[in-house]
């Protein structure tokens, strides 16, 4: 139980909102070091220091070649490469070493939709909520549903009032304060035509606090093409 806790404790703080849930260090001194490599490599990434993450969690892989945390990581380093098959490996590494880990399961969703495997794609979404994990995780599944029906280049899959419904519910969860999610309903929107909706959630989702520069480039392009009444495709 108390190596559950510690892993738990982990994966939370890697994929918390703004990062704002503290790593537990306890256990063995090697694996506290791995950990440390870990949170270091998710804070580089999240800020686009991609060479940095690489470095921090292969050092952290290197330390234990079993460390699921690192190797959902790497499954990120890996997505933001574009090399979504390996991405994938990763994950269903990370989720058999730790079936709880939910967040695994969403990356590899999200893979899928880049490999245009989207009927499995949308049936992990939909497994993965009806789940319902805990809230920030159950927020980011129905922030990634939404951004896939809103979103999906194959109209067959796009569901703009879903998306619409599954965003809101995430931004509300969250209480409007991660600015993806305002972003993904903005999408959602868009995806319906009401470009009016949209432009105001993207200007909204510019103005959270502390948005990365990369996040904040994106929303920014996002809010342009709804200013020209354009909706987003992958």
């Amino acid at each position: 139980m108390r190596a559950l806790a510690f892993f738990t404790a982990i994966i939370m703080s890697l994929t918390a909102v703004h990062a704002n849930v503290p790593i537990i260090v306890t256990g063995p001194a090697h694996l506290r070091t791995a950990v440390r490599l870990c949170g270091k490599a998710s804070d580089q990434l999240r800020n686009g220091d991609i060479a940095g993450a690489k470095q921090n969690v292969d050092a952290a892989l290197r330390i234990d070649p079993k460390l699921w945390p690192a190797l959902f990581v790497r499954a990120q380093i890996y997505r933001s490469e574009g090399k979504y098959e390996l991405a994938i490996q990763d994950c269903n590494e990370a989720l058999r070493l730790y079936p709880g880990c939910v967040e695994a399961s969403l990356l590899r969703a999200s893979a899928k939709v880049h490999l245009g495997k989207y009927a499995d794609a949308l049936k992990e979404f939909n497994y993965l909520i009806s789940l319902h994990p805990r809230p920030v995780t159950l927020a980011r599944a129905l922030s990634d549903r939404a951004w896939f029906q809103a979103t999906c280049p194959d109209p067959a899959f796009r569901n703009g009032k879903q998306a619409v419904k599954d965003a809101k519910a995430a931004c509300s969860i969250m209480q409007w304060k991660d600015e993806d999610m305002i972003d993904t309903l903005a999408a959602a929107y868009a995806e319906t035509g009401d470009f009016a909706s949209a432009t105001r959630y993207a200007a909204q989702a510019l103005t959270i606090k502390d948005i990365p520069p990369l996040d904040a480039k994106r929303i920014q392009h996002h809010l342009t093409l709804f200013q020209q009444n354009r909706p987003i495709r992958l």
